[in-house]
């Protein structure tokens, strides 16, 4: 390592070239600054304050530090990407794909294509043919440079569009294959980030959809303004914290928490529901007005509530393992895993709300109440015990919401205040009381936003779908879907 430092870039070339792993201390101590020369030639590593010859292991005095330049780091990744590329480490194989790529010698092309014949992960495969195409583009030929330009165009990797841009002023006889490899890189790039976006939006759709899942029962069948509705979904956000705080010391406990927080987050609010119920709504219906303010106060109360048992203070639930990391789907698009398993949680409870709904005798009590309360009193159905469980029934949906909202933001006393506008933009676009066009009104309101919001902003995102929901209903004032009944009496 004595000399210039382009004696020093051929030395780490040559150490890279010879294959042997005993090379790789030397390597990374030269990257990392803990080199050190002594003046007869010898190498020295520092390891731990500890100074010691690279070839013995013995104990030695410091010498002088070997300092490196951008040529030298350019050499030291091809002998990195060379030593690590058949190591039985799949991290490291992939960190030495990656190492290639970005060194890119033709040198490196034999060792690429024996790499490339043995490796059995196809995700690894991948990236060491990428490297390899990198490779045979910086080589002399024009037949290889064909070969790596078919290749990366093939990608819709902006790393891959990256290179071919910078190989275009170097190559003025490819610059037409080029062209088009980079045309075609684009439009694959714009197909996973319209992919991406529509993903982002069917998130978002979904915590809408069980933010105001609830909402759609409470206001949308029975007529309520429930202001109090993002409490409720507070509220099943703190049970969630509860429950994972009971689990904690039980270890074989401890995975299935959130799972067991689902039915818990019901019970609590669901019982809180009925409350309300049954002690203050039920005395005015019919009162519009009384029952906003009314439902606006408790939810006051309950936020201080809240505020005084658990501190102001947010409080973070832990994901399980099967929730964390991102999911990679074909064609590169990446998904995070728990906004995925979300959107199958809101599916889920949309579909045994429907069914609890259409196929069990509480749903047939509550629709025969909608339709016209006077018959059904008559029929002998207990109309004020309907009311009381259609209302508990909507709050404990919407106790659900907040567990699956706990997982993506931090759960604290404001936690449902940002949702209840939203909530209820997404009942009346949808139609009120109808649960099909709640799930219809949530996903559209969700992917427009996502749309919108690379142009426009978050906030102005937001007032434009505010305003376009606004003249939606000046033309269809009763949203996507009508619903006969009580509600629509009104």
């Amino acid at each position: 390592m004595a000399g210039g430092f382009a004696q020093q870039a051929e030395a780490v070339e040559r150490l890279g070239a010879i294959g042997d792993p005993r090379a790789v201390p030397i390597l990374r101590a030269l990257s990392d600054g803990r080199l050190q020369k002594r003046a007869d030639g010898g190498l020295l590593i520092v390891e731990g304050g500890a100074v010691r010859d690279a070839l013995t292991g013995a104990a030695a005095e410091a010498g002088e530090v070997v300092r490196i330049n951008n040529r030298v780091r350019g050499a030291l990744r091809g002998a990195f990407g060379r030593l690590q590329l058949l190591s039985p480490d799949p991290a490291e194989r992939v960190a030495a794909a990656d190492g290639l790529f970005r060194a890119r010698s033709p040198e490196n092309i034999a060792l690429l294509e024996d790499a490339v014949g043995r490796e059995s992960d196809a995700a690894i495969r991948q990236r060491m043919t990428l490297a390899l195409a990198a490779s045979r583009l910086a080589a002399p030929e024009d037949v290889a440079k064909r070969q790596g330009i078919v290749v990366l165009g093939g990608t819709s990797s902006a790393e891959a569009r990256g290179l071919l841009l910078e190989a275009r002023a170097a190559n003025p006889a490819l610059v037409a294959e080029i062209d088009a490899a980079v045309a075609a890189i684009d439009d694959r790039l714009q197909l996973k980030r319209a992919a991406e976006t529509a993903f982002q939006g069917l998130s978002l759709g979904s915590i809408l959809l069980l933010a105001a899942l609830g909402l759609a029962v409470t206001f949308g069948v029975m007529g309520v303004i429930n202001m109090a509705h993002g409490e409720m979904v507070m509220l099943g956000a703190y049970t969630t914290v509860l429950v994972q705080e009971l689990c904690r010391g039980i270890p074989w406990l401890a995975p299935w928490s959130l799972p067991m927080s689902v039915p818990a987050a019901f019970l609590v609010t669901a019982a809180v529901g009925v409350a309300l119920e049954r002690g203050l709504i039920r005395h005015l219906y019919g009162r519009p007005l009384e029952t906003l303010l009314m439902t606006f106060g408790v939810g006051m109360i309950l936020q201080q509530g809240v505020r005084l048992l658990f501190g102001a203070q947010n409080r973070e639930v832990v994901s399980p393992s099967w929730m964390q990391g991102t999911l990679q789907l074909p064609g590169g698009i990446e998904v995070t895993q728990n906004r995925l398993w979300i959107i199958l949680f809101s599916l889920m409870v949309l579909g045994l709300t429907i069914a609890a709904i259409r196929f069990t005798r509480f749903g047939l009590e509550m629709r025969a109440v909608v339709q016209n309360r006077r018959i059904a009193a008559t029929m002998g159905i207990r109309t004020g015990r309907v009311d009381a469980m259609t209302f508990a029934f909507g709050s404990g949906i919407a106790g659900m919401a907040g567990v699956a909202l706990s997982q993506i933001d931090n759960v604290s006393p404001n936690l449902g205040t940002g949702y209840i506008i939203d909530s209820f933009m997404v009942v009346v676009f949808g139609g009120v009381g109808s649960l099909a066009g709640t799930m219809i009104g949530a996903f559209t309101l969700g992917i427009v936003n996502k749309v919108l919001e690379p142009w426009a902003g978050v906030v102005l995102a937001k007032i434009a779908v505010l305003v376009g929901i606004m003249l939606f209903i000046q033309r269809r004032p009763k949203g996507l879907f009508a619903l006969k009944g009580r509600a629509a009496e009104q």
